[in-house]
């Protein structure tokens, strides 16, 4: 009877584990439709199903600059079925800008970053808007506080235009929406004029771009000045990457990280990024890491030094 039970239970592991490795595996996303993070991972989760054997979907999860998402991966079970691909902002500034963001950054482990970009100041072409000059202009002519609109409090395009703001001596309102596409109706409603985000957005939506916020000229909008040319010191990026719930074994946490490498080096990542005029910047595991940590304690001390989590 024991040799029946024995050959029974082999049975069922040798049905269970094929289906197990079948199951998917989700990459939770913090913004929406069109934004660069859901374009890449959609990118990536294309890419990720034949290395891994599996089928992989992507899971939009908006709201709270990306806090909600990044709270759903934190609370996965670490076994690799959920992954985050998240930009900077819910990881390194979240945490150090909200009083209670529910997760520190170290509650995730990184697996590898994808990409990496300045953030450009945009407006549409219709505004009127050309310069950083005519900006300041307009907000000092405005009978009100001149508004900005982006994708969330405390997310890089907040805390960057609020550094402008109080470099340029001008006064700003904040108004934010739940993803670019969010920002794009405001635009064609004429509620708000500018926005500092993702280079994603300009070309897909025939937007102007005004300044850039990287040390030097961006090379896909080699026209565009930056805002140090334009008399401000300000520099701000974005990067993308991919995390996985903190206590993931270290084995599969390597798969994940050679899937990444992979997945980086084919010719549709290559295109995938050049339409949304992104470099691929691909750092494993550990420089990753590195880079998570030196990001969230340069966001720490801006928020700090500008006190910035009063400035809504």
């Amino acid at each position: 009877m024991r040799y029946v039970l024995l050959a029974a239970a082999l049975a069922a592991f040798a049905w269970a584990a094929p289906a197990r490795a079948q199951s998917n595996v989700t990459i939770v996303t913090a913004f929406g439709a069109g934004s660069a993070a859901d374009i890449v991972a959609r990118l990536l989760a294309a890419e990720f199903a034949p290395i891994l054997g599996q089928p992989v979907v992507v899971n939009n999860i908006t709201g709270a600059a990306g806090t909600i998402a990044a709270s759903q991966v934190v609370r996965a079970r670490p076994d690799g079925a959920t992954l985050l691909f998240s930009p900077i902002g819910p990881i390194a500034i979240q945490p150090n800008f909200m009083r209670n963001a529910g997760y520190r950054a170290d509650d995730l482990a990184p697996v590898c970053m994808v990409n990496r970009a300045p953030l450009v100041m945009m407006t549409p072409r219709e505004s009127g808007l050309r310069t950083l000059a005519d900006v300041v202009a307009r907000a000092r002519a405005s009978a009100s506080a001149f508004p900005y609109g982006t994708t969330g409090v405390g997310t890089t395009p907040h805390l960057s235009m609020v550094m402008f703001s109080r470099a340029a001596g001008v006064e700003m309102e904040h108004i934010t929406y739940r993803g670019p596409a969010e920002v794009m109706v405001a635009f064609a409603r004429g509620d708000v004029l500018v926005m500092n985000d993702h280079p994603s957005s300009i070309r897909a939506n025939n937007l102007h771009p005004i300044a850039t916020l990287a040390a030097e000229r961006f090379p896909d909008f080699p026209d565009t000045p930056t805002f140090r040319e334009a008399g401000f010191d300000l520099t701000m990026h974005i990067w993308h990457g991919l995390f996985a719930p903190r206590g993931t074994p270290e084995g599969m946490l390597q798969r994940l990280e050679e899937a990444c490498a992979r997945a980086v080096r084919t010719e549709a990542m290559r295109v995938g990024h050049e339409r949304i005029a992104t470099p691929i910047v691909h750092l494993g595991a550990r420089d990753f890491a590195r880079v998570v940590a030196e990001d969230g304690e340069r966001m720490r001390r801006i928020i700090e030094e500008n006190n910035l989590r009063a400035a809504e």
